[in-house]
């Protein structure tokens, strides 16, 4: 009897039956591997308020233990008698539980008391007294969170109040609450409520934490446009559904407000001279929060001007009712928004971060006159975050990236530094990208460290001279080796101005034959706001999975990116359009000179969102260089997108370089392979950016591929996505005609 896949290969052609072979081997794979892949991602958990820890450790053949650790002195020890719990549980549930082969998930513990967990996916919880176990009725508990999980990148331009805004407030404050009301200010008191303005045009109104003082933020509408989009198939049935929603598009007049103090004594209303401030880009973000400090006496709110290239740091004083301008920066292209924000430090200082050296570095100012009392980091390299400041010991623990000599720029390392730039000392040890989680009291920490080709190795340190106290896991790969999968290579190949490291990431085929041609995929984003290119070790990512099939897949972060310095990433102003194509061509360009079986005259590229843009773009505007394209939800158009996102970069007014660098535009140029994947209810990017482009096409009379994905939101396809995606490359850049879906 003929099997399945032999009946399905029938009137295949050999290289599609090779290709549908390995299709197959990719899915396994897709699944197997994880589940084949232990301790690649170890969560510690502290518990004896930081004294201690504990994680799981995986192994092969189905090992697993649950080992508790001593913050102080780095010893292991059982988390709980392993034995006495797998016996009871395998009481109760009629089975042999083999003690080193626990197979359970700890959902919550409390040492020396009991351990929730999950066993066959229902729940239950062991007495650690008597290791009595007993099933529970309640539903799943979620996991304690973690303070990895519970780190601020300490990056967003609008914030809410981060710093002091839950103060509690002292007894006897005034028996009243400004609040709004219809656009009004409005007050309650012991008699009622109290109108205190008689314009409407009010957003919100803020009480300091003492409730001593309030004030009110004035909204001047802006155009408040909408954007339409069509729900084809409802769940439901019936006819189509028409959704709108407020959205501003770059050159929009915004929502702006104005900020007024509100006076608890006799009501009066009293404008503070601060300059208009617009909103967050969008009507329902409404005006930027106040952080309170000082227990309230002060407020601090940061505001970025229109267009980006200003953003102020503003002191409110509500007992005095004056605003004082305590930054004030500046620059001829864009302040980096990700990175323009303030931390209070003491009782009139702040901690700022700036690019105005170049680098992005953190500096304490002098709230009282907005000077800089001293830089606290400085040289070629780029502050990422603050992880902790420390007042009492005048320290401060971040992230950066680019410091040490020899490795990867883009590699995270943490750092401890004190608060007058001294003593600079690095926390993390080893070639790689680092994520670090603290205890409590800040005086250990795991770090776990990996690189794309290197699996991740996860160590216990004391903070105070980052001394080793215990190496807790490696990730064990071993079971993939009879897989022959490759992992992802890093890459380095000079830029546009012959001396600017690029950096990049490459995957080959695991049955590499090297007297073959491959076609190369680029999977690109090359949106300003970050970098992009992965550092961390994954076993077998989506793509690694297209390389499978017969490719050369490559990631690159070329200039106009952010976390390489100011000039790298000032490339981008006013230049989407560049998105780094001549770095980009010239590293595979490179790559193929070191592995002559990396072929540059079939390139392929494909991302979303951004990536959609830049990969649309490719074909458009390097039609020399890029001959296939798959893009997804791009955001086509600078002018279509949100306001928020692409002035910053674009700047502000909208320009004629808007239009010169739009993919509607520049669709007449179209020489290559297209295909344009949207979902119809992407409420990122409107959907009108692709179908303005499909639009174009059609005017000037190009072939390409078009696919809309009913009832999608923002998405690069979902696995239909993947099918067309790869179908479109196979065929276009490998020459053969893909199988259909059903066959594979």
């Amino acid at each position: 009897m003929i099997g399945l896949l032999s009946f399905l290969l029938l009137g295949q052609t050999p290289a599609q039956q090779s290709l549908i072979a390995e299709m197959k081997r990719v899915e396994e794979l897709r699944t197997w591997i994880p589940l084949h892949t232990y301790n690649a991602d170890l969560r510690p958990t502290w518990i004896a308020e930081g004294a201690a820890l504990w994680y799981r450790n995986d192994g092969p053949e189905g090992r697993r233990q649950y080992i508790r650790v001593s913050a102080v002195s780095g010893e292991k020890t059982p988390l709980f008698d392993h034995a006495r719990l797998g016996s009871s549980l395998g009481k109760l549930v009629s089975k042999t539980i083999e003690p080193d082969k626990l197979m359970i998930e700890v959902i919550l513990f409390e040492e020396g008391k009991k351990c929730d967990f999950t066993f066959e996916r229902k729940g239950y919880s062991c007495d650690l007294a008597t290791y009595e176990v007993t099933a529970r009725n309640a539903g799943p508990v979620q996991p304690a969170a973690t303070l990895a999980e519970e780190q601020d990148d300490d990056a967003h331009l609008f914030p809410s109040p981060r710093f002091g805004s839950t103060l509690q407030r002292p007894q006897g404050r005034p028996n009243r609450k400004v609040f709004i009301e219809e656009g009004k200010v409005k007050t309650t008191t012991d008699s009622g409520a109290i109108v205190l303005s008689q314009e409407a045009d009010f957003a919100r109104a803020v009480e300091t934490p003492d409730g001593k003082a309030a004030f009110a933020w004035r909204l001047t509408k802006g155009d408040r446009r909408e954007v339409s989009i069509i729900q084809s198939s409802p769940p439901t049935g019936g006819r189509a559904v028409l959704r709108t929603r407020f959205y501003d598009l770059p050159g929009d007049k915004l929502d702006m407000f104005e900020l007024y103090q509100v006076s608890l004594q006799d009501g009066s209303l009293k404008k503070l001279p601060i300059d208009p401030i617009m909103g967050g880009g969008q009507p329902w973000a409404g005006p930027p929060g106040i952080d309170w400090v000082n227990e309230g006496k002060f407020g601090l709110l940061d505001a970025a001007e229109r267009g980006y290239q200003r953003v102020r740091v503003y002191e409110i004083n509500p007992a005095a009712s004056e605003v004082k301008t305590v930054v004030d920066e500046s620059s001829p292209t864009f302040v980096e928004a990700e990175g323009a924000t303030f931390r209070p430090l003491g009782e009139r200082e702040i901690i700022w971060r700036s690019e105005r050296s170049g680098w992005g570095h953190y500096y304490r100012i002098d709230r009282a006159n907005g000077a800089i009392k001293n830089q606290i980091t400085s040289g070629e390299w780029v502050t990422r975050g603050i992880e902790w400041v420390d007042e009492k010991s005048n320290t401060m623990c971040f992230r950066a990236c680019g410091k040490e000599m020899g490795q990867d720029p883009y590699f995270m390392h943490y750092y401890v530094i004190g608060l007058d730039g001294s003593n600079l000392r690095r926390l993390t040890e080893g070639d790689g990208t680092h994520t670090v989680t603290f205890n409590a009291d800040r005086s250990t920490y795991v770090d776990s460290f990996s690189r794309v080709n290197e699996p991740p190795v996860h160590n216990l340190r004391r903070t105070s001279d980052g001394k080793l106290l215990v190496e807790l896991a490696t990730a064990d790969i071993s079971e993939l080796k009879p897989t022959k999968i490759k992992l992802m290579e890093p890459f380095v190949a000079k830029g546009r101005d012959g001396t600017t490291d690029i950096y990049g990431v490459y995957c080959f085929p695991s049955k590499l034959e090297k007297k073959k041609k491959y076609p190369v995929i680029e999977n690109i984003y090359a949106g300003p706001q970050d970098s992009f290119v992965p550092k961390r070790f994954f076993a077998y990512n989506r793509m690694q999975q297209l390389a499978d099939l017969g490719f050369i897949v490559v990631q690159i972060d070329g200039m106009g990116t952010r976390n390489r310095g100011k000039k790298f990433h000032d490339v981008c102003w006013q230049n989407i359009a560049d998105a780094g194509f001549p770095d980009r061509i010239l590293w595979m360009k490179a790559l193929a000179a070191k592995h002559p079986f990396v072929d540059v005259s079939r390139v392929g590229v494909y991302g979303t969102s951004a990536g959609g843009q830049n990969s649309t773009t490719a074909v458009l505007l390097h039609p020399e260089f890029y001959k296939v394209a798959v893009s997804s939800c791009g955001c086509h158009d600078n002018r279509m997108d949100k306001m928020w996102w692409n002035e910053q970069w674009m700047g502000y007014p909208v320009g004629p370089h808007y239009a010169a660098q739009s993919n509607i535009t520049n669709a007449p140029k179209l020489q290559g392979k297209l295909l344009l994947i949207v979902g119809e209810l992407d409420t990122n990017v409107p959907p009108e950016s692709t179908y303005r482009v499909v639009d174009a096409l059609v005017k000037a009379k190009k072939d390409f591929d078009f696919v809309v994905i009913p009832g999608a939101d923002h998405t690069d396809g979902g696995p239909y996505g993947e099918v067309k995606r790869r179908d479109f490359f196979i065929k276009h850049l490998l020459g053969i005609e893909p199988p259909l879906w059903s066959q594979r």
